[in-house]
C-alpha cells in the first residue's frame, strides 16, 4: 500500500485531499498543529470521519521534519499560516511564517527523497500588476517564469507562495528530486470557515433575507474564480503523477464571477432581490482573478459543480446548521 504524507491535513482544503487518497487505498499520515483561525478540525470534527488506513499527528509540521527520516511514497504539502483577506492584510507577518514552513519541508525532502512531493501554492502567487482593474486577464500558468524577471504577488502569503515554487524548482534541479505544484484559485465548500467570502456571502444573506439592501467587501466589482472543492481534489488526484516533474497546474474554472454577482445568485436561491452594494470601507485584494483552463482542459479537467450548484448545496449545508443550533438551544431552555 502506498503512503502519503498529508501536511496541514486537518485544514479545509487538506481534510478533503485525505478523504480522496484513502478513499483510492492509500495510507494516510495527517500532520497538522491545528492552529486557530487557520479553520483546521481535528479528524474526530471533519464532515466524514476518516475511514480506511489513517493516522493523526497533532504536532507543527516543523517538528516533524525536524525528527522524521521516514520515507514517503507522495508528500501533499499544505501545511501554512492562512485565513481570509483580513487575515492576509493585517496579519502579514505571522502569514510570512509560511516561508518558514515551506523551507523546512524542502530540507526534509531533499534528506529523505519522498517519491513525489506535491506542493500547494496559490493563485496569490500570480503579479498584481496582471490583476488590476481594466486588465482583466486571465491568469496562465506561464505567467510565472523563474528564468525572467517574476512579477510582485498578492502580499506576504502571495511571496511565501511564490518563493516555495521556486524552492521546489531548486529541489527539482539540483536535487534530482519528483515534485509538483498547484495553484488553487477561490476553492470553496460548505465545511469552509466563515473567514473565506463565499461561505460568508451565503452565510450574511441568508441571515439578512428580506431586506432591501445588502452588502459585499470592496467595490462589489471585483472578480474571483470559484471552484468547489471536490473539483480541486478531484483535479489533483487525476493529474499529480502525470504533471511533467516541476511543472506547475491551476485549479480553475476560468469562470469570473464578481461580489455583487455572486451575491445575487445566492439571493435569488434565497428567494429575494435586494439592492447589492459594495463596502470600500473593507478590503478587496485583487481586482480580477481567474484562471486561464488551457493547460487543465488538456489534462481532460472540466468542473463537475457549477456555482449554482455549489451555493445551494452551501444554502442547504447552513439550513441544517441552522435548524440544528435551534434545536439545541430549544432542548437547553
Amino acid at each position: 500500500m502506498a503512503r502519503a504524507l498529508v501536511t496541514g491535513g486537518a485544514g479545509f482544503a487538506g481534510r478533503h485531499l485525505c478523504a480522496k487518497l484513502l478513499s483510492e487505498g492509500i495510507e494516510v499520515v495527517c500532520v497538522d498543529s491545528l492552529v486557530f483561525g487557520t479553520g483546521a478540525r481535528h479528524p474526530d470534527h471533519w464532515p466524514c470521519r476518516p475511514k480506511g488506513a489513517f493516522s493523526f499527528i497533532h504536532e507543527d509540521c516543523r517538528l516533524f521534519f525536524d525528527r522524521s527520516e521516514e520515507r514517503f511514497d507522495y508528500v501533499f504539502h499544505l501545511a501554512a499560516i492562512v485565513g481570509g483577506r483580513i487575515k492576509l492584510e493585517n496579519h502579514a507577518l505571522c502569514v510570512a511564517e509560511d516561508l518558514a514552513i515551506d523551507a523546512s519541508m524542502w530540507r526534509w525532502a531533499a534528506r529523505t527523497e519522498p517519491g513525489l512531493v506535491v506542493y500547494l501554492s496559490s493563485s496569490a502567487a500570480y503579479p498584481m500588476s496582471l490583476q488590476r482593474a481594466g486588465v482583466c486577464q486571465k491568469l496562465a500558468e506561464d505567467m510565472i517564469d523563474f528564468t525572467d524577471a517574476v512579477g510582485v504577488p498578492d502580499l506576504s502569503y502571495g511571496w511565501s507562495k511564490l518563493t516555495g515554487e521556486y524552492l521546489l524548482k531548486l529541489y527539482v534541479e539540483k536535487y534530482a528530486g519528483r515534485a509538483v505544484a498547484y495553484r488553487p484559485f477561490s476553492g470553496y465548500g460548505e465545511d469552509q470557515d466563515f473567514s473565506y467570502p463565499f461561505p460568508a456571502i451565503c452565510n450574511r444573506l441568508l441571515k439578512q433575507k428580506g431586506a432591501s439592501e445588502v452588502f459585499v467587501w470592496g467595490s462589489g466589482h471585483q472578480c474571483r474564480d470559484f471552484i468547489h472543492i471536490e473539483d480541486c481534489v478531484e483535479f489533483i488526484w487525476k493529474t499529480f503523477r502525470q504533471l511533467p516533474n516541476g511543472a506547475s497546474l491551476n485549479l480553475s474554472s476560468g469562470t469570473p464571477t464578481s461580489f455583487i454577482e455572486l451575491a445575487g445568485m445566492v439571493t435569488a436561491e434565497i428567494g429575494w432581490t435586494p439592492n447589492i452594494s459594495g463596502m470600500t470601507d473593507k478590503p478587496e485584494g485583487a481586482f480580477f482573478r481567474c484562471g486561464d483552463t488551457a493547460l487543465q482542459s488538456s489534462f481532460g479537467l472540466v468542473p463537475s459543480i457549477g456555482l449554482r450548484e455549489g451555493i445551494r448545496r452551501m444554502l442547504d449545508h447552513l439550513g441544517r446548521q441552522n435548524r440544528r443550533q435551534r434545536l439545541d438551544v430549544d432542548i437547553l431552555t
